[in-house]
């Protein structure tokens, strides 16, 4: 029998609450209720718990007390006035718990009203009894609640019900997002109240068989516009704790940290990239990204454009330069999700820059991204077809040829808009996180009648075909349409068989069961099977499942053969690079 081999997970992440601007609720809800739902406030909470009455159940005081209260629970049922007592004072408690509960409602800026204008005349009734009281201390309030909840479990299961409805509410109320941008909030503060990293990649490894590996993914927030991030917490703050995870001889075999790479911080700190432009080539000065692919044997590189900007930007084209000719891998965010620029629309980015649609008569103009609100226009930047102004060398002509900076024109060696540019990036290493959403993949699934999502099946080896062949007629309105109307796990998947360094990961959608009859199909193909990477997007798919149940399922789903090729023989492969050679895993 062979020695089994290892796993790799692609995609995880372990920074921290405190590495997360704090107003995530900005475009979701108005000013000023986004400043009062709080990030910090949520991760305060659940610190709060953990440090103190989390722990608090494992003492000797907390068992004297569990065993009191269960003395007087137990008194009270076996006696028909203890009954009738208890069940007096629950009704009683209960009423003012309820009308608590009613008031936090209301102080987080959601309308208690809807539960019923009837709700009020009958406080107003008991309070005139005195059956209710205004209680005005919030330590009072705190009591009061968690006496209830301990001793009565009807009516905690009630005070439950009611506010899983409202929660439910919340969800269809502007949209599915705000769902999700609080569930994004509890997962952070379940996983990321951990003040140091390394306590958050304990929890991942521990869910996994010894010595797998895993991709660590860091986020570099600061340029969102939701707020700033608390002195000691910045990106480089985060970095520093995964350069020492990295350098701890225990993990540094198994954890393969990133680089973020935001082209606004590469532009404004002069010290985090700096090179050298000579004959084609990149060579790295002293900056942060020397030192950590350099010194600290980071494996590549991560972006997130849905924070506001083009994987094409031209700050970061020496960079992908080097990382072509490094063979050093980009982890990219292709998904739609909640994490994303907070910020007004500028004006540059009511047109796409490169892309043009057509107006009629043989005229094209550039392609209108007509979106307006954060939620919306933010896909502009992570849509997969921005990555052929990359990997296509005509695109990316015309990328260079408009850049501003000459030295880009240079490194390229850019002649003319009709010429071949000296070097290109299409053996550009690259990764779609995601593999475009679970919804796009229902999409395709669902589009049986539209020939571009046809071509992925008829053309298994080349999927959708972007560009014309030679001697055919130029079509610049064609991008409009699979801008428009082609689902993502089509474009993806066709970019995938076309470039040889392109893959994608499952990270996330791996949650979903609906995914997996497609992902076998997928991994039939066999131009598409060595470029499917395992990955689950821990910590922010835990609101769905945990580490081992979808690692469970992936065995179950794909058997030993198909899981050891996606989270073991193509993640080594995606993480070779031409500095640091294959990984030791």
């Amino acid at each position: 029998m062979g020695k089994k081999t290892s796993l790799i997970n692609c995609h995880a992440h372990i920074f921290t609450g405190d590495h997360v601007p704090p107003y995530l609720a900005k475009t979701f809800l108005p000013w000023p209720l986004y400043y009062i739902l709080s990030l910090s406030i949520i991760v305060g909470g659940f610190r709060l718990y953990f440090d103190t009455l989390g722990k608090w159940r494992f003492k000797p005081r907390y068992k004297r007390v569990e065993s009191m209260l269960y003395d007087v629970k137990i008194q009270a049922s076996r006696t028909i006035a203890g009954k009738i007592v208890a069940f007096l004072l629950g009704i009683l408690l209960f009423a003012n718990v309820f009308y608590i509960i009613y008031d936090w409602i209301g102080l987080i800026g959601f309308s208690p009203s809807i539960l019923g204008e009837e709700l009020l005349t009958i406080r107003s009734t008991l309070g005139s009894y005195h059956l209710v009281q205004n209680f005005k201390s919030f330590y009072v309030q705190i009591t009061l609640v968690l006496t209830f909840l301990i001793l009565f479990k009807s009516g905690r299961n009630f005070i439950f019900f009611i506010l899983k409805k409202i929660y439910a509410f919340l969800g269809i109320l502007p949209g599915r997002q705000t769902k999700e941008l609080l569930e994004r909030y509890l997962n952070i503060g379940r996983y990321a109240f951990h003040r140091q990293q390394s306590s958050t990649y304990m929890d991942l490894r521990d869910q996994y068989p010894k010595n797998t590996g895993f991709v660590i993914l860091p986020m570099d927030m600061e340029y969102m516009e939701a707020g700033k991030l608390k002195k000691g917490s910045g990106y480089l703050d985060q970095m520093a704790e995964l350069v020492e995870l990295k350098q701890n001889k225990e993990f540094s075999d198994f954890v393969f940290p990133f680089v973020f790479a935001d082209p606004r911080r590469l532009e404004e700190q002069d010290d985090y990239f700096r090179c050298r432009i000579t004959n084609n080539h990149v060579e790295l000065l002293d900056c942060y990204i020397k030192e950590y692919i350099m010194d600290h044997h980071f494996s590549g590189f991560k972006i997130y454009p849905a924070l506001g900007y083009y994987p094409f930007d031209e700050r970061l084209l020496p960079l992908w330069k080097y990382a072509a000719d490094n063979n050093l891998p980009i982890m990219t965010h292709c998904i739609k999700g909640t994490i994303f620029y907070r910020g007004t629309k500028k004006k540059e980015w009511d047109r796409h820059p490169i892309f043009q649609q057509n107006i009629g008569s043989e005229l094209y103009e550039p392609l209108l991204l007509k979106q307006t609100k954060n939620i919306d226009f933010i896909n502009n930047f992570t849509h997969p077809l921005n990555y052929l102004c990359l990997l296509d060398e005509t695109l990316l002509r015309k990328v260079v040829k408009d850049a501003k900076d000459p030295k880009i024109r240079e490194l390229f060696g850019y002649t003319d808009e009709k010429t071949k540019l000296t070097c290109n990036l299409s053996k550009l290493k690259i990764c779609f996180a995601h593999y475009g959403g679970d919804d796009e993949w229902k999409r395709f699934l669902e589009m049986e009648r539209y020939d571009f999502s046809k071509q992925i099946i008829t053309h298994p080896d080349r999927g959708i075909k972007f560009f014309p062949e030679k001697n055919e007629k130029p079509t610049p309105g064609k991008m409009e349409q699979l801008w428009k109307y082609v689902d993502w796990y089509s474009l993806i998947s066709s970019m995938m068989l076309q470039y040889e360094n392109v893959y994608a990961d499952i990270s996330y959608i791996v949650h979903s069961d609906e995914i997996h009859p497609l992902l076998k199909h997928s991994l039939k193909n066999e131009n598409l099977k060595d470029k499917i990477l395992f990955g689950t997007d821990f910590y922010v798919v835990r609101n769905h499942k945990t580490e081992k149940y979808m690692l469970a399922e992936c065995y179950h789903n794909l058997g030993d053969a198909e899981l050891d090729t996606i989270a073991y023989v193509n993640p080594k492969r995606f993480l070779f690079n031409n500095i640091h050679g294959n990984i030791k895993i």
